[in-house]
Formats: structure tokens, C-alpha cells, sequence
């Protein structure tokens, strides 16, 4: 990709998921995640209906007046999106691939964490590390992450859930908001998301599309795993092998909503054909409600 074509992408994402973030997604981010406490902000005449544990008595004995304390949250978090981009991402059988949906995701997100004066970082991960960025403030940052979201090609086609998870128990020391963003072909990480999700908040995004949760009847196909590269034919007009890989699915979504419940991991689901906005709305609602 030449860079006039890649600053063309990137502004084309900035527009679409920044203006989501502003006028959708921003309040609900704020009301969603807890900042670190209250601070001292100023003092103001007493309102009927304030707080009488708030009087500030010395104030209030200098002006023979009764004066409150207003305090305000402390806001400044810091969030890190941990992003899979091994092979299976590059799947996608209606609007778009796997990849493109991760990637306005990520963007919203971002933006949603700049425009709360938050602190983002980012780590792309296959079967290894493949890149690690810091978390930071600032719209350039932030335009930073989308192009490394948009050009980054892996290294590895597997995916390594858990080596992820370990890196970033090592290198982020300060307690995160912590997005991991995956199709989680891989059960092998409950550990160490057990030792991460009691550091950090954790969500996991689960990004799938349709037709790896129920095969088509679509007569004999050739499937190739993206990750293996092995490649196998099935009959799919056979309903057996769709009720066979069904039933596969089922149990592998079954053990992921085990180890996501077991270590207190919230999970949203986004399916290629559908559009992000209402689950990211309802998952940040749900969130606010429990504050």
C-alpha cells in the first residue's frame, strides 16, 4: 500500500469512527469505566438537597455562610487494546473480513479514549508479539494506531492468546481498562488470564462471522484453515457434517463462556453481518449500571 492510498484509508476511518466516538460512544464510554477516585475541585454556596457532609466549616465560619465542597473524578485511565492478527482474521463471507471490523472497532475505541483525555495503547499479537505500542494521549497517537491498524501483516499465522496475555502482565504495570480483541480460535489461556484480569478490567471482543458459527448447505467445498494452511473437503449438503460442525462450535463457545465467567471477563460478541455500534452501546450501558 503506497502512502497516498494509506493516508486515504486512515483518514476515511478517522471520519467515520471519530464522529461515532463524539456523538454516540463518548458518554457512554465516561459513564462505563470508573476513574481512579474523587478529587477537590472548588467550594460553592450550600444548595438545598447538597450533601451536609460536604460543608467546608472553615469557609462557612469566614463568611458566616454555608459553603460545600465539590469534588469531581479523578479521569484519567488507561486502556489497552490487545489485538489479534493471526490468519483467521483474513475471513469474512458478507460485509467485510474479519480484519476490517477489528479495525473501525480499535478505532472507536480509541478515539473514545482520547476524547476522555485517556491514555491508549495498543499490542498486536499472532502466535507471537508482533508489535507492542504504548499507551499515550493525543489525536497523533491516536492516528498512529489506526495506520499501525490498518498496515500491520503478520509474522505468524497462529494465534497465541496466552504469550499475549503474558506480555502484557509483564510490561503494563499500572492497573487498565484491557480490550482483547480476537475470534479466540484458541482455548489454551486461561491462566494467564486469570493473573491478568485480577490486575487488570478486562473485556474480551469475540469477532466471528456466520458461517464459522453454522456451515452452509452448499454442497462439497474445499476449507482451508488459515492458520494451518491444511486444507479439507466436506460435504456440506450433508446435514450430519453441518450438525457435526455445530455441534463443534457449540462446545468450543461453551468453554470460552466458561473461562470467561470463571475469571470475571466480560464478553461482547460482533459478527462480520452486523454492525458494532448497538453491542458496544449495550455493553457500555450494562457496565454504567453497575457503578
Amino acid at each position: 500500500m503506497d502512502t497516498a492510498e494509506l493516508i486515504k484509508k486512515v483518514r476515511k476511518i478517522e471520519i467515520k469512527t471519530r464522529g461515532l466516538s463524539r456523538h454516540i460512544f463518548s458518554g457512554e464510554y465516561h459513564s462505563a469505566f470508573k476513574g481512579r477516585g474523587m478529587a477537590f475541585n472548588e467550594v460553592r454556596e450550600y444548595q438545598v438537597g447538597d450533601d451536609i457532609r460536604n460543608i467546608d466549616w472553615n469557609v462557612t465560619a469566614r463568611y458566616n455562610n454555608p459553603f460545600v465542597k465539590i469534588f469531581e473524578e479523578e479521569r484519567e485511565l488507561t486502556v489497552f487494546l490487545l489485538v489479534d492478527i493471526s490468519g483467521s482474521q483474513f475471513f469474512g463471507t458478507h460485509k467485510q473480513f474479519k480484519s476490517e471490523l477489528l479495525t473501525e472497532l480499535c478505532a472507536v475505541i480509541t478515539f473514545s479514549a482520547i476524547l476522555n483525555n485517556d491514555k491508549i495503547g495498543i499490542l498486536f499479537f499472532s502466535d507471537k508479539i508482533e508489535k507492542f505500542i504504548p499507551p499515550k494521549k493525543g489525536k497523533s497517537h491516536a492516528l498512529r494506531i489506526i495506520r499501525e491498524l490498518i498496515e500491520m501483516q503478520s509474522k505468524g499465522n497462529g494465534t497465541d492468546i496466552a504469550g499475549a496475555l503474558k506480555f502484557l502482565t509483564n510490561v503494563l504495570k499500572k492497573k487498565s481498562i484491557v480490550f482483547i480483541v480476537s475470534d479466540f480460535m484458541d482455548n489454551k489461556f486461561d491462566e494467564p488470564l486469570r493473573i491478568a484480569s485480577k490486575k487488570h478490567d478486562t473485556i474480551a471482543i469475540q469477532i466471528y462471522d456466520k458461517f464459522e458459527e453454522r456451515l452452509p448447505d452448499g454442497g462439497l467445498m474445499q476449507i482451508m484453515d488459515a492458520e494451518s494452511g491444511i486444507i479439507k473437503w466436506y460435504d456440506t449438503s450433508d446435514k450430519k457434517v453441518r450438525d457435526e460442525y455445530s455441534h463443534w462450535w457449540e462446545s468450543q463457545q461453551k468453554t470460552l463462556n466458561s473461562i470467561f465467567t470463571k475469571n470475571r471477563v466480560d464478553l461482547i460478541k460482533i459478527c462480520t453481518d452486523e454492525s458494532y455500534i448497538i453491542p458496544l452501546k449495550n455493553f457500555f450501558k450494562t457496565r454504567e449500571h453497575r457503578r
